[in-house]
């Protein structure tokens, strides 16, 4: 008999923050349960909060509808943040000169799993 699967997963790709902003959120809810984790993202004042909250409500969506798993026994149990692709830009400096902008982006994944 095949082992049913208790985890279901969400990515945001090509999310305009960079990578090392996002980390900082994503370190704060790893291992809470979906109830504190929620509430840890509405109260931290960062950039990257909303968009990892949304990434969680749908990791949480996936998990009631295609898995049937009840949303109080959720846990985030795995969360990382992968580079997406860099929009390069020039801004132009004195003497004719440019200096290279990096527009970074990052791909978000968040796993949530029954206890």
């Amino acid at each position: 008999m095949a082992e049913q699967v208790t985890s279901a997963q969400a990515t945001a790709k090509t999310v305009r923050i960079a990578a090392r902003k996002v980390r900082l959120v994503v370190d704060l809810i790893r291992g809470k349960s979906v109830a504190e984790a929620l509430a840890i993202l509405k109260f931290t004042p960062r950039g990257a909060s909303p968009v990892v909250e949304k990434v969680l409500l749908s990791a949480v969506a996936n998990a009631e509808n295609n898995f049937d798993l009840d949303r109080e026994d959720l846990v985030v149990s795995e969360t990382f943040v992968n580079e997406g692709p860099t929009l390069k830009r020039f801004r132009p400096r004195a003497k004719g000169s440019a200096s290279p902008i990096n527009k970074r982006t990052s791909h978000i994944t968040i796993t949530v799993t029954e206890k």
